[in-house]
């Protein structure tokens, strides 16, 4: 299994936001601080602003959401995916690519964070 974390702005939106739209399931609810979801063999913790994840840095250095680091979720139909992620709302930060692999769009949660959806090839 693989586990990662991001710091989220809201962790209610966040959960809501991977287990409405992105088929995620809760696995441990700790709002408003943290929640952690699963899909497949990939946990997720969503750390807010309670977390001890979101406390400073020694250098004091503040941890926040966004970035280019992302998780990747594979599909079977890109297309389809984006148009339901589009009716819901939710935010691209490009289109549809092709490379070598497949197929690949990034999205942003509630926070900012990246999310790739991608089909391979």
């Amino acid at each position: 299994m693989a586990r990662m974390r991001y710091i989220v702005n809201d962790v209610a939106a966040a959960i809501d936001f991977y287990t409405g739209l992105l088929g995620f399931e809760l696995k441990q609810d700790f709002r408003p601080a943290v929640g952690i979801i699963g899909k497949d063999d990939l946990e997720l913790a969503l750390a807010g602003g309670g977390a001890s994840a979101s406390r400073p840095m020694p250098d004091g250095g503040q941890p926040e959401p966004g970035g280019w680091n992302r998780i990747m979720l594979d599909v079977e139909d890109i297309a389809a995916t984006v148009a339901t992620l589009t009716e819901a709302g939710a935010k691209f930060r490009n289109q549809i690519i092709s490379g070598p692999g497949g197929q690949q769009i990034v999205l942003d949660d509630p926070s900012g964070n990246a999310i790739e959806i991608f089909q391979p090839a």
